[in-house]
């Protein structure tokens, strides 16, 4: 008599598990996380970004990322605001370890922030806040069509106040006049600087136009027109809108302070609706 002995390979981890593993609060950096200025914020705003839609499912009481509408369909958590603050990214080198320290708040029924510590060797290197909102589009693939929507929420979900939540708003209303010395309504371009986005790489999974894409063609625009532009010191973006593949969308350059080494520029679609409001402060700009 003989037996035939199977080896079945032992089960992976769930989605679960490895959404906790992904925010596990210390990375080793190396190559991938930097650039010639030290921590790649490009780099920095997708964690962040993932980070961010993780801890809003773990919220949520999902077991991943999978939004779903009432009706069943894909809902995204969009990323409408972020702000870098107090930031130090030169000193970040290959092999350092950083450690990021997150909470989530809820700022109202629709909207969710998370706040990112960063650190290295215990010294702080700046601090993130992103704020989201559940959207849908109302045609399919298409991407001018993209509205807000609610998802069930937790029971006896606090709100807690958000200065960035707020500025978002009121610049999506119209109502905030000034930001960083900078008038908020002002649109006429000093220049202009196009591109033709890749759909293989700055698209995301979900065929949008990626957040953290924004802020990166607006320094390709900046370091054009600066070329010894500094490391960045702050940095606040406002998401009004997003683009179809294979359409072009421009950077302009509305304002800027030789003083004060700040900059205000607006993202715009072919049509000239204007999908990102862009302030940044830089330690030269020049």
């Amino acid at each position: 008599m003989s037996a035939a002995l199977f080896d079945f390979p032992p089960a992976g981890p769930s989605a679960r598990e490895l959404m906790a593993r992904a925010l596990d609060p210390h990375i080793l950096l190396g190559m991938p996380h930097l650039n010639g200025n030290g921590l790649s914020e490009t780099w920095l705003m997708k964690e962040l970004g993932h980070r961010h839609w993780l801890m809003l499912a773990c919220h949520l009481g999902l077991d991943n990322a999978d939004f779903r509408t009432a009706d069943g369909e894909e809902a995204y958590a969009a990323i409408c605001a972020t702000s870098l603050t107090d930031t130090h990214f030169d000193v970040v080198q290959a092999n350092d370890i950083l450690t990021i320290h997150s909470r989530l708040s809820a700022v109202s029924r629709t909207r969710t922030s998370t706040r990112h510590e960063l650190s290295v060797h215990g010294r702080s290197v700046g601090a993130v806040e992103l704020i989201s909102t559940f959207v849908h589009r109302t045609i399919k693939d298409n991407n001018h069509s993209i509205a807000r929507v609610t998802l069930p929420e937790p029971q006896g979900r606090r709100f807690q106040p958000s200065p960035l939540a707020q500025n978002a708003a009121d610049i999506r209303n119209g109502r905030l006049g000034t930001h960083f010395g900078f008038s908020v309504l002002a649109h006429r371009a000093l220049r202009t600087f196009k591109f033709d986005p890749s759909a293989s790489q700055e698209f995301n999974g979900a065929g949008l136009f990626y957040f953290a894409q924004y802020q990166a063609l607006a320094d390709r625009a900046l370091e054009n027109w600066f070329p010894c532009k500094g490391p960045i010191v702050r940095k606040d973006v406002f998401f009004l809108g997003n683009i179809d593949r294979n359409e072009s969308v421009s950077f302009d350059l509305i304002d800027f302070s030789d003083e004060q080494n700040t900059v205000h520029g607006q993202l715009r679609r072919e049509n000239g609706k204007v999908i990102a409001k862009i302030f940044g402060m830089w330690t030269c700009l020049r």
